[in-house]
């Protein structure tokens, strides 16, 4: 028989963009098909002018297509959608916000949208990382937990909300900044991780000078005007200590489960239960210590405590939870978060990625969600 266009439409229905992870039939985004013998022409619509993935779309249409009895050859060309057709796509993807603005502006969401993660029915655990002073590898441990989860099989994502030291994009390795469809944000995806940070808006070296309320804006907007499409997993790097930012987001996600990170010194976890005791005052349920850089091991063989040790086992029996993990120092652990190369995707065999791994199974078998949100429980 003959080939058709409605045999071409269904070889491309399980081609998915790749930003969106829909099928391009299901976005509107295949507009032509012309069968000349061999030959098929097929116009796909891309969703932005200078579409950073448009090789990867040109690829995966043209391997379906070619794939035809019959079929020779692909020719693929490309044009892109109005301002109304993204107004319409992201109606498609989001919801329309006017539905839900009644509920929301209640709850003070950004353009009366909802909070996904708020959802009772969201299936996405959210991952607060929090410590109680910088300076010991919690963004680092943010990133390579996040692929590490990745690389369980499951969907992750990663907001960097340390505001003011955003440093996720370089340290996981981001080379672009996110695709916006009218207004909505596809945050671009490495080592299998979406991810989102200030650090997209502002230069890296320039200081973000925002007071709380235009802080809390911005991280509202991160989680109601980007794209997440309910993830399994959603860690969020808080920014050191209990500040507004902390608070502002154990209010938006009052379904989260913070971890604390510590060093093995005493003095370090000292400070770091301050996070995990402000966590039970907004009732955010505290789920688990990490302790990083509890030693080195030298040439020679033998573990060396650069640290101390005993301080993440004592901030584990401090707030009754248990100590999942010890992740040992290494160069390699500093040096792919300086280059972008982190030790999860690069050395996953090394004794630092397989404590992280560890963390990650710990947080999916052993510690999974047991209290039921209150969305009428009055938050600070």
């Amino acid at each position: 028989m003959a080939l058709t266009e409605a045999d071409v439409v269904e070889a491309l229905r399980p081609v998915q963009d790749p930003e969106l992870h829909r099928s391009i039939v299901e976005l509107n985004m295949v507009r032509a098909i012309k069968i000349e013998g061999p030959s098929v022409l097929v116009q796909i619509a891309l969703t932005i002018e200078g579409c950073p993935l448009r090789n990867e779309i040109d690829t995966r249409v043209r391997t379906a297509v070619e794939a035809l009895d019959g079929v020779d050859r692909a020719e693929i060309n490309f044009t892109v959608m109005t301002d109304e057709e993204r107004a319409q796509l992201r109606e498609q993807l989001q919801g329309d916000p006017s539905s839900t603005a009644g509920h929301s502006a209640a709850h003070g969401h950004a353009e009366g949208r909802e909070i996904p993660f708020a959802d009772p029915a969201s299936k996405t655990r959210v991952l607060l990382i929090a410590s109680g002073k910088g300076g010991v590898g919690k963004s680092s441990l943010s990133a390579n937990l996040s692929i590490a989860l990745a690389q369980r099989g499951r969907s992750a994502a990663v907001v960097d909300a340390d505001v003011w030291g955003f440093s996720i994009p370089r340290m996981i390795g981001v080379d672009r900044a996110p695709t916006v469809i009218d207004s909505m944000l596809i945050p671009p995806v490495v080592h299998g991780v979406s991810v989102i940070s200030m650090g997209f808006f502002v230069e890296e070296d320039q200081p973000v000078i925002w007071r709380g309320p235009m802080l809390h804006k911005a991280l509202e907007q991160f989680l109601t005007d980007v794209f997440w499409d309910e993830p399994d997993y959603l860690v969020v790097d808080l920014p050191p200590g209990t500040g507004d930012i902390s608070l502002s987001l154990t209010q938006f996600l009052p379904r989260s489960e913070m971890y604390v990170v510590t060093t093995p010194q005493p003095a370090a976890q000292k400070v770091a239960q301050r996070a995990g005791l402000m966590a039970e005052k907004v009732d955010i349920e505290v789920k688990g210590v990490i302790e990083n850089m509890s030693w080195f091991t030298g040439d020679d063989g033998k573990r060396y405590q650069l640290f101390g040790a005993g301080g993440g086992a004592a901030l584990a029996e401090r707030l009754e939870v248990p100590l999942l993990g010890q992740i040992p120092f290494v160069p390699e652990l500093r040096e792919g978060s300086d280059s972008g190369r982190p030790i999860m995707a690069t050395q996953p065999d090394s004794d630092a990625a397989r404590a992280i791994a560890e963390v990650a199974r710990a947080i999916e078998e052993d510690l999974k969600p047991t209290r039921v949100y209150n969305p009428e429980l009055k938050l600070l």
